[in-house]
């Protein structure tokens, strides 16, 4: 039956009929007047009583049961106009039922209905138009300007311009480039490009998206099942009450009115309704619910578990300075790491080759090069045999300068790559996989929601674990964890209370399996977690999941109001029907306005948290905001290096490379900061609350103003007369400034990410 025609339509019928049959009653034919209401009351009849069958075929008492005896007793007690009224209440109730799904499930159905069902297959110089289910991994397929990425590939071409923003909710198209990998569900924005698949139809990151809204369209979580138990309550209580006030009164129609305001509507339609709507409203915020389940269980979540490695940090490894232990200049070493590791697949390779071709550095190409997974690299170039890799792998024990470095590495949170040239250890490339600018924000908000605790499950050392969990703000870490280790870790907070891991969705699944609600994070793991996970966030940010628990918390609160508000208003009416104050008519005209009211109330769950901010700032001014920080990280970089390095440098080198780092400042960053101050801070108090809230920030700009002003006049001064002053009071100076910009970025971007809501 398809209801989008059928329930109008009855609605239509039952109305001209109520119309109708006034205008007939007004010009004094009565008797067609009770034909033309007892034909739709009829109509409704057979439709309820079919649907009642259907139901007790299935071995279930339909409580559409109280329904249909009260449109058969207002038409065996020759109550025509109640039963017309009921008639038309009902038809009503079922066609706002149907359109209150339909927008509650629209942004799932708008997920569905993108899925692409053809794609354009490149065999060499034609095109072929084929089903997505044809094309196979290797094939070459061509999406042309506006059309769906269909399947997960790599790109071909030099450069392609993507609309993330059905997936991820990010409004500005995103610029990727050859030989990176794209995902299918996302629209091509700029000119048409060749793509070489990758994954299956089925094995696609869209197909997986896709399952998962299919799976929360049909599914119905326990709250739901128990309100549709608690209407079966409803039936017996309703007789026993309606047959009480017809043998206490001796008057029949007591019995129709208790009947026709007892439907349990907000029983049956409040709770789907205002769950379905939290999951859609999750949907349109890049937040994918597996079903109501899943939605009921975020909202009693009571401890989080989460990985480190992109979760609480991006998951992008990037070079964070060159530390040299020999003769070999920093730059020479970066060149030779560079060369050993241009080809390598891992994610710490990679940063170093794009830290060299940022640098300019010319790469060799190595010979005899020999790659011992999880350990290093070693070959030979310009006559010498380079090792890169693990201490153990380059040096095995080290020495005095590799053991005060690995020091540093765990008060700072940093990873190495070390260096030898011809067995004589000679630097290290350290890196850093940087936390998330939102992560501070996520946990502080994961306990504003609900949660009792907050923990990391890493397989990283715990040093470099507990630097992030502190920056971060988690309650607890558990390190050096294996696969197997943070699954039992789950297990044993579920013996607690309530427990959401959150993971990669694809390293992770197992951990995500185990828990009562598994959230992957981004939309790469979504073709796993639609197995492992119950949520995926689309959008690649950790302050959506606690988004998500709060849409959960918000969904189920309206859902128990609406229910509780209906059914209490039904009651009351019933025992106002059951004495005689309230007629069958009056009771019906009650019962649509209830009923009406409670849908309109579940699907409050649509709107927005009351905690979200109206969005505060365009995409572009965001974009703006994060690609200033991002110009300005090669300055800070140098600046953190130097502050770490001032002691150790030749007087001759710490001049220069303090003359240097000056220049940059005074060019690049306090031109910077001046003009957040006269520019970007007049703008942003507009969107924020209280009296001068930037002040904070004002105060660190000139700090920063009057550090940068004074280690320019201490490198001035050196250049005149070294001696002027001692190492010390330049590296203190160094070490504050270096402090004070860090923290005041943090802060920066911390104050950005509550304004972005996109």
């Amino acid at each position: 039956m398809n209801r989008s025609i059928f329930d109008p339509a009855l609605l239509l019928i039952s109305s001209a009929a109520l119309a109708v049959g006034a205008m007939i009653n007004a010009s004094g034919d009565v008797v067609l007047c009770h034909w033309i209401w007892a034909s739709a009351s009829i109509l409704m009849g057979v439709v309820l009583a079919v649907e009642v069958i259907a139901d007790l075929l299935k071995g279930q008492i339909g409580v559409d049961l109280t329904a249909l005896l009260s449109i058969a007793g207002a038409l065996y007690f020759l109550q025509y106009l109640v039963a017309a009224v009921i008639a038309v209440m009902l038809a009503s109730g079922r066609t706002l039922e149907y359109l209150s799904s339909q927008r509650a499930e629209r942004e799932l159905k708008r997920l569905i209905d993108r899925a692409p069902a053809f794609a354009l297959k490149k065999d060499g110089d034609t095109l072929r138009r084929v089903s997505v289910e044809s094309i196979m991994p290797a094939d070459t397929i061509m999406v042309r300007m506006g059309d769906v990425i269909p399947l997960d590939g790599q790109l071909l071409a030099l450069t392609a311009t993507i609309d993330e923003s059905a997936l991820t909710g990010e409004p500005v198209p995103v610029v990727h480039h050859s030989e990176e990998m794209l995902n299918s569900g996302c629209v091509n924005a700029g000119e048409s490009f060749a793509l070489r698949v990758t994954r299956s139809a089925k094995d696609s990151t869209y197909a997986g998206i896709v399952r998962m809204a299919e799976s929360a369209k049909r599914s119905r979580a326990p709250f739901m099942r128990a309100a549709d138990r608690y209407a079966l309550l409803w039936v017996p209580l309703t007789l026993i009450l309606a047959s009480g006030a017809w043998l206490i009164s001796k008057d029949p129609l007591r019995a129709l009115a208790v009947i026709v305001v007892s439907t349990p509507c907000p029983l049956i339609l409040a709770a789907p309704i205002a769950l379905l709507s939290g999951i859609s409203r999750c949907a349109r915020r890049g937040i994918l619910v597996k079903d109501g389940a899943t939605l009921e269980t975020l909202a009693q979540t009571r401890h989080i578990l989460l990985d480190k490695t992109g979760t609480l940090t991006t998951g992008h490894v990037s070079v964070h300075s060159v530390e040299t232990s020999g003769d070999i200049s920093r730059d020479d070493l970066l060149r030779l790491a560079a060369s050993l590791a241009q080809g390598s697949s891992h994610p710490v390779s990679s940063a170093i080759s794009t830290a060299a071709e940022r640098a300019g550095q010319p790469l060799g190409t190595p010979s005899m090069r020999e790659e011992t997974p999880g350990a290093g690299i070693s070959g030979y170039l310009d006559g010498h045999r380079i090792k890169l890799g693990t201490l153990a792998f380059v040096s095995g024990d080290g020495n005095a300068w590799s053991s005060t470095l690995l020091m540093r590495l765990d008060y700072q949170g940093l990873g190495a790559s070390f260096i030898t040239v011809d067995d004589a250890l000679q630097g290290a490339i350290l890196f850093a996989d940087p936390l998330r600018r939102e992560s501070a924000t996520a946990v502080r908000n994961f306990r504003h929601f609900g949660a009792q605790s907050v923990t990391m499950i890493t397989g990283d050392r715990l040093a470099t674990a507990q630097s992030v969990a502190i920056a971060a703000g988690v309650d607890e870490v558990q390190a050096d964890m294996s696969p197997e280790d943070k699954v039992k870790a789950v297990q044993k907070s579920r013996t607690q209370g309530i427990t959401l891991m959150i993971g990669d969705g694809i390293n992770d699944a197992p951990a995500l399996a185990a828990a009562d609600v598994g959230v992957a994070m981004g939309a790469n793991g979504a073709g796993a977690a639609s197995q492992a996970a119950g949520v995926v966030v689309l959008l690649d940010r950790l302050d959506r999941v606690a988004e998500a628990l709060k849409i959960a918390g918000r969904s189920c609160r309206i859902a128990r109001q609406s229910m509780l508000v209906g059914m209490g208003l039904s009651a009351v009416a019933m025992l106002v029907a059951a004495v005689g104050y309230l007629p069958p008519l009056a009771g019906a005209i009650l019962q649509e306005i209830i009923d009406v009211g409670v849908i309109l109330n579940a699907l409050r769950a649509l709107g927005a948290p009351g905690w979200l901010p109206t969005p505060a700032l365009d995409a572009l001014r965001l974009q703006q905001m994060a690609s200033d920080h991002t110009d300005l990280k090669q300055v800070l970089e140098k600046l953190d290096q130097l502050s770490h390095n001032f002691r150790r440098l030749t007087p001759e080198t710490a001049r220069s490379e303090l003359g240097e780092l000056t220049d940059l400042l005074e060019r690049q960053l306090v031109p910077h900061e001046r003009d957040d101050e006269s520019k970007l801070h007049p703008f942003l108090i507009a969107y924020l609350r209280g009296h001068d809230p930037l002040a904070p920030l004002s105060h660190s700009h000139r700090e920063i103003f009057r550090l940068v002003r004074l280690l320019s006049r201490m490198s001035a001064d050196l250049v005149k007369d070294p001696n002027v002053f001692g190492v010390d009071e330049v590296h203190d100076t160094l070490i504050r400034l270096d402090t004070l910009v860090a923290l005041h970025f943090a802060q920066e971007e911390e104050l950005y990410q509550s304004l972005d809501q996109r």
